[in-house]
């Protein structure tokens, strides 16, 4: 196909996509309201379950009528699922099909294929733990934190597994970067937002992470050389 036939398909299937968008029927007014508020339940519940990634309030939006309140959609589709192996949970400021852990048992013994979760070797996890609280964070800190250099490729495994992303420079001398958490690591440990996490206080009880240790060696940190971090 030449490039112009391609750019005529392209633009034929914007239009069509465009023009769907108007066609599609948001508000339902033709509908009594008890049938309306059932479509738009089916609707959000569809567009939820068919989702890879929690699904946020402006993505539901564009399949309801402006007068719906998606909060009141969202607890009458849980209230039906109570009885049901899977619920909907609230993650990463969206909402998922989530299947509930009581029957974790069965889907392991059943060795059907699901989706993978992330694997973490065991610094890799503890890294992870300790961005997760003190973000932003640089490298160099986190080594501080735990007394022994975190390598480049542990970092690297976090970002490649879209766990941690860079964040703000830091304001100490040669300006490093930070890293913080993404939505994924929201969604793939199931919370909402952060203040979600785990009380510090029993991590820190338990070895894992040292707080006093980064006070102590803060002053080090701010006259120490710039970290070589790259944003890759």
């Amino acid at each position: 196909m030449s490039g112009s036939n391609v750019a005529k398909a392209g633009g034929r299937g914007k239009r069509a996509a465009a023009q769907d968008k108007l066609l599609f029927d948001r508000a339902l007014d033709s509908l009594p309201p008890d049938l309306r508020w059932r479509e738009w339940m089916n609707r959000v519940e569809a567009v939820i379950f068919a989702s890879a990634t929690p699904v946020d309030r402006a993505t539901l939006a564009r399949v309801v009528g402006q007068d719906c309140n998606i909060d009141l959609i969202i607890d009458d589709i849980r209230e039906e699922l109570r009885g049901r192996p899977f619920e909907l949970v609230t993650v990463a400021g969206g909402w998922h099909h989530r299947t509930k852990s009581a029957y974790a048992q069965a889907i392991r013994a059943s060795g059907a294929a699901t989706q993978p979760m992330a694997e973490f070797n065991q610094q890799e996890a503890t890294v992870l733990i300790a961005i997760s609280y003190y973000q932003p964070v640089t490298r160099g800190e986190l080594s501080a934190m735990f007394g022994k250099e975190v390598s480049r490729d542990t970092i690297a495994g976090l970002r490649d597994a879209k766990l941690i992303t860079s964040g703000p420079r830091s304001p100490t001398p040669g300006a490093p970067y930070t890293y913080v958490t993404t939505p994924v690591f929201l969604s793939t440990f199931g919370f909402d937002t952060l203040r979600d996490l785990p009380d510090i206080e029993m991590l820190e009880d338990s070895g894992l992470l040292n707080r006093k240790r980064l006070t102590d060696d803060a002053d080090r940190m701010e006259t120490r050389p710039a970290e070589d971090d790259e944003d890759d």
